[in-house]
Formats: C-alpha cells, sequence, structure tokens
C-alpha cells in the first residue's frame, strides 16, 4: 500500500541542500517521489510517495535521520515536524512505472 505525506520544515533551500548532499545520490528502496517546495511564508515543504510506512520508516532510520543529524551538528531538534498523512486514490506517471 503507498504511504505519502506532507511535512513542513523551518529551515532554508541552503540548509536543505546539506542535508541532501549528506544523503548522496544513492536511491532509497521504497521512495517513489520526494518533491521539496518552497513555502510562501518560509520554510520548507516535503511531499513523499513510498511504497510502503516500513520503507519510509526504515529510510529515515538508515539514512535519512542520520544525515539530518549530521547537518544539525550531531543532533537534530528533539521534535520530529509533523507528517500529514494523504490519502491517495491514485498513482500515475513515472511514479506509477515505479511500482510495477
Amino acid at each position: 500500500m503507498v504511504y505519502a505525506w506532507t511535512q513542513d520544515l523551518p529551515i532554508d533551500a541552503e540548509f536543505y541542500g546539506r542535508i541532501t548532499g549528506l544523503l548522496g545520490d544513492a536511491p532509497m528502496d521504497g521512495l517513489l517521489l520526494h518533491l521539496c517546495v518552497q513555502l510562501p511564508t518560509g520554510g520548507l515543504r516535503y511531499i513523499d510517495v513510498w511504497e510502503s510506512e516500513e520503507q519510509c520508516d526504515r529510510a529515515f532510520e538508515e539514512r535519512i535521520h542520520p544525515a539530518v543529524d549530521a547537518a544539525f551538528g550531531g543532533a537534530r531538534p528533539p521534535v520530529e515536524p509533523t507528517r500529514d498523512l494523504l490519502d491517495v486514490v491514485d498513482v500515475r506517471g513515472a511514479v506509477a512505472g515505479a511500482r510495477a
């Protein structure tokens, strides 16, 4: 089952670049789409679509949180930003092709 969510973060594009630089280019198992957009009020919004919640959680534990910790100089803030779950009705395009 597809697992999708949005998350708003109080960071800028420069800091986001530090995180992605630490993540590297290797694909993350189960990630179908990661979109990062600038919010008009400041900060960034992530829109993520994963093949499953388990794959998402594993990627956060093994790759994403270590990169975020390093970007923050050793430890990320103690509270994880809220994920707003999306009720996916349909997935099409390149993302759907990746699931086949």
